[in-house]
């Protein structure tokens, strides 16, 4: 029996749809920031400082699961809903505070921790049922991170006269419900893979194997870019669309979703390093170009942002498949902990060094800065194309 047949067909749209629940949590500040800063008196490097407290949570968390195998020694759907449901009750009790910025700031690292059992987990799940097709499968998945992540920008924009406290509510009542779907519709795999506790003798992989070095430095800059311009994409628009902009913001974060999908498709036909470095490259010139198209006509303004949103995440599932393919068979859980990481870590400098740097330059000045990411990335990332790696 294939795979295709043994599967029940309800599995993917639902761990898609949970994870797309879950996720939304990610950029649940983001989406009311001028609410925020208007009522709060918030300076605008808050919006950075915030946004780097979750990625700060989800670093921190992503490493105690994995040194405790807390998805290992527990159900993971299970684990992906007390997750779901502690990382709602964070983001809700953030909408309770009065001019709080330090607990706030507190809260938003707590549920970036708790979404280190929901994105990474809910992976996992995938894996434990799609042991063909997962590259795709991935594609579907950190698609619906991107959905989620645009999913509050798209709340804020059909209740533009909610208070932001109730869009933050309403983004944790979305999480909860997507815990619950993943318990109820998705029962754990019959062959649902154990990882080996966390190798920090992997960490040296990244720099000594070639081919495994080529492809986590290519998503390091892939990431120095990737949560900057998630941050920026609200003032990108407002330059041009300043009554739209929570609208325009998922738009444009929302484009991801099919440069993940359809990534995920090619992938299977060129293969993961050449799709991921078509992907990079259009970022990076969507980067350059920020200072002509910042004011071209609104065509090609509205043409340039949904180009780089949809290039500016879609490879990140392709360099995941191409970590886990380089790395040592036994070596591949750690590794890939520890990449992403330190990509994760990168996210936070480059999102307070731009987000500081847009208080005092023109946009003009600080998107191409972006740029430095995908070139890097692509020169790491050379050896594998010269290889012939798919």
């Amino acid at each position: 029996m294939t795979e295709a047949h043994s599967v029940p067909r309800r599995i993917l749209p639902a761990i898609v749809l949970s994870q797309l629940a879950g996720t939304s949590l990610w950029f649940a500040v983001n989406a009311v920031m001028p609410e925020l800063q208007r009522d709060w008196q918030l300076p605008a490097s808050a919006v950075g400082s915030l946004t780097s407290a979750v990625q700060g949570g989800f670093i921190a968390g992503t490493l105690v699961f994995a040194l405790l195998t807390i998805a290992d020694r527990f159900s993971p759907r299970q684990v992906f809903l007390l997750c779901a449901l502690a990382g709602a009750a964070c983001n809700a009790a953030g909408a309770l505070l009065d001019r709080q910025y330090e607990p706030l700031l507190a809260l938003r690292f707590a549920t970036g921790f708790f979404l280190a059992g929901i994105y990474p987990v809910g992976m996992k799940i995938a894996a434990g049922w799609y042991t063909h097709g997962l590259g795709a499968a991935l594609g579907l998945l950190v698609g619906a991170l991107v959905l989620g992540t645009a999913a509050p920008h798209g709340l804020r924009a059909l209740g533009a006269q909610w208070p932001w406290q109730t869009v933050m509510w309403s983004v944790s009542a979305i999480a909860a419900a997507g815990g619950a779907l993943m318990v109820l519709l998705v029962p754990d795999s019959p062959s649902m893979p154990r990882a080996a506790r966390i190798r920090p003798q992997a960490l040296a992989v990244i720099w000594t194997d070639r081919r495994v070095r080529a492809s986590a430095f290519g998503y390091f800059g892939h990431m120095w870019e990737l949560y900057a311009f998630w941050v920026l994409v609200p003032l990108v628009v407002a330059t041009r669309l300043p009554e739209q902009v929570a609208l325009g913001s998922f738009t444009v974060i929302g484009a991801g979703f099919f440069g993940c999908a359809v990534g995920g498709l090619l992938a299977r036909r060129i293969g993961s390093a050449k799709v991921a470095a078509a992907q990079l490259a259009a970022s990076g010139v969507c980067c350059a170009l920020a200072p002509l198209l910042l004011d071209a006509p609104p065509w090609l303004f509205a043409a340039w942002l949904i180009v780089w949103g949809t290039t500016v995440v879609g490879d990140s599932p392709q360099f995941s498949t191409l970590t886990a393919l380089n790395a040592p068979r036994e070596a591949v859980g750690s590794v890939l902990t520890f990449v992403n990481c330190i990509g994760f870590t990168i996210t936070i400098v480059s999102i307070e060094l731009v987000t500081r740097a847009a208080q005092h330059w023109p946009l003009a000045m600080v998107l191409p800065c972006l740029a430095i990411g995908p070139a890097l990335g692509l020169r790491a990332l050379a050896p594998l194309l010269r290889g012939g790696q798919r």
